[in-house]
C-alpha cells in the first residue's frame, strides 16, 4: 500500500446505492423551505468534517513526524 492510498475513497455497491437514494430523495422535495432547511443543515454538517478532517489530519501528521523523528 502507498503512502497516500489510505486517502482513496473505496465505495461498496450497497454504499453507493445508498447515497443515490438519499440524492434522488432531495428532489423529491416540496417547497423552497423544505429545500433551504436541507441546504442549512448540510452546510453546517459540512463545515464540522471538514474541520475535523483537518484536525486529524494534523493530528496524524504530528504522529507520523514524531516516529520518523524518533520521538514517543
Amino acid at each position: 500500500m502507498g503512502w497516500a492510498d489510505w486517502m482513496v475513497v473505496n465505495q461498496s455497491l450497497e454504499e453507493e446505492l445508498e447515497l443515490e437514494r438519499s440524492v434522488r430523495g432531495i428532489y423529491r422535495c416540496d417547497g423552497v423551505e423544505e429545500i433551504q432547511k436541507l441546504c442549512e443543515s448540510l452546510v453546517r454538517q459540512n463545515w464540522h468534517q471538514t474541520k475535523l478532517l483537518k484536525q486529524a489530519v494534523h493530528h496524524i501528521a504530528e504522529m507520523d513526524a514524531s516516529l520518523v523523528c524518533g520521538e514517543t
